[in-house]
């Protein structure tokens, strides 16, 4: 009989699964909100930057669905 604990495969694949979820939602926001970003400041405006952050979450989001919300 095996015993699931904090060294077992298993628990290491959530483990991973799980930062693989931050780092696409945190890459989508870093990426897309840099992009908007660089845009307000070349344009000089304040309006590409919230775009850009939601867009990245949305992004983010899809990418998180598409990789682990079909298993």
């Amino acid at each position: 009989m095996t015993k699931e604990g904090p060294g077992s495969k298993r628990g290491n694949q959530d483990s991973e699964a799980a930062w693989g979820v931050v780092g696409y939602l945190v890459s989508g926001l870093v990426a897309w909100g840099g992009v908007g970003a660089l845009a307000d400041h070349f344009f000089g405006t304040s309006l590409f930057l919230p775009i850009g952050l939601a867009l990245g979450a949305g992004l983010g989001m899809y990418l998180v669905w598409v990789r682990y919300g079909k298993a």
